[in-house]
């Protein structure tokens, strides 16, 4: 027969609303008698019935995670702080990739809230486009009416009528700092290799590049402004096209880690160096970037808070939403440097 929960509460000499209390989490319990009833659920092989207990609560224990790519370290590292946070809690994570699919996005949100999730966390930049705002603010009201609710992560701020808490990063601030850096080294031309267009992520950088352009007294030349979908390779090519182009710059600012990379990777193969030639700048902080050579100079951006933030606001009692910067810092590293020399195509110095 199946072990109780009776019979758990009986072998830790508790009562059986103490032993709901440990398996529930969230709630005060003495460390003894915390202990005294995972011994006794280990010595018994006690499984909770997550099925009875949604139809008991209205709630399964799962929180439901929903983001574009688990191997992009962005991604994987603010997941880290989600499943850390909901280990500590005892929470069940589901994480749902949806490879930037909105559509898939909302048929996972559906999926959830068939299985009464606590509560959706979804990581990474929204889609700038009326239509996806308006089907996720109705997502959210659903959400919200049986029980659950929604939670943004990384996106720049709440969606209109939608019920939703936010935890996101100062994007813009991001790009004026690097900008304040590279200028200060007396960099003046300074490529821009952006994230996706229609996207918030991608636009609150770029907005925070011109911001730092226009307050040095510098023009942004479009001419050094590509778009590139947030990899290494897209990266890349970016630079590889300014520098076939024969374009003038000495300093390039990544929207992400992975771009940065990427172009400091195609002004090794073109012959140029950094931070001799062109200082390069990413955004993230992701945890190769101490590793290369040189090593990157970045924006650390608190992945993992604010994965642990947004799990403690998903599983928080209900209220009024609220939104959560986190601050971010710049990293300075052995990419960028003072304007030295200006590169050429084929790698001839000019």
């Amino acid at each position: 027969m199946a072990v109780t929960l009776t019979a758990v509460a009986q072998r830790a000499g508790v009562s059986p609303a103490t032993v709901s209390r440990v398996l529930n989490g969230g709630y005060p319990v003495a460390v003894e008698t915390r202990k005294r009833v995972e011994r006794a659920v280990r010595d018994l092989d006690y499984v909770v019935n997550a099925h009875a207990r949604a139809l008991l609560h209205s709630t399964s224990g799962i929180v439901g995670t929903i983001l574009n790519d688990l191997s992009d370290p962005f991604f994987a590292l603010v997941f880290r702080g989600i499943q850390s946070a909901a280990s500590d809690l005892r929470r069940l994570v589901v994480t749902c990739n949806t490879a930037d699919d909105p559509d898939r996005e909302f048929t996972y949100i559906q999926m959830l809230r068939r299985q009464r999730a606590d509560a959706v966390i979804i990581v990474g930049a929204a889609a700038e486009d009326a239509a996806y705002r308006r089907q996720l603010a109705a997502q959210a009201r659903g959400l919200r009416a049986q029980g659950s609710r929604l939670v943004l992560c990384g996106r720049p701020k709440p969606i209109r009528d939608a019920p939703a808490n936010v935890v996101t990063f100062d994007n813009a601030g991001a790009g004026r700092v690097l900008v304040d850096h590279l200028v200060g080294l007396g960099h003046r031309r300074i490529a821009y290799l952006g994230g996706p267009a229609g996207r918030t992520t991608s636009s609150d950088r770029h907005r925070g590049f011109v911001e730092g352009m226009s307050a040095a007294g510098l023009r942004v030349d479009d001419q050094l402004v590509a778009e590139c979908d947030y990899s290494r390779d897209s990266g890349y090519a970016a630079a590889t096209a300014l520098i076939d182009r024969d374009a003038e710059f000495s300093a390039v600012i990544g929207g992400n880690d992975q771009i940065a990379i990427g172009a400091l990777v195609a002004l090794r193969d073109s012959g140029w160096s950094a931070p001799d030639d062109v200082s390069v700048a990413g955004i993230g902080d992701t945890p190769i970037c101490a590793d290369l050579i040189p090593a990157l100079t970045t924006v650390h951006l608190p992945l993992e808070e604010a994965g642990r933030q947004a799990l403690a606001l998903a599983v928080a009692p209900q209220g009024p939403t609220k939104t959560v910067t986190l601050p971010n810092r710049l990293i300075v590293r052995a990419s960028t440097g003072r304007v030295r020399r200006r590169a050429g195509r084929t790698g001839k110095r000019r």
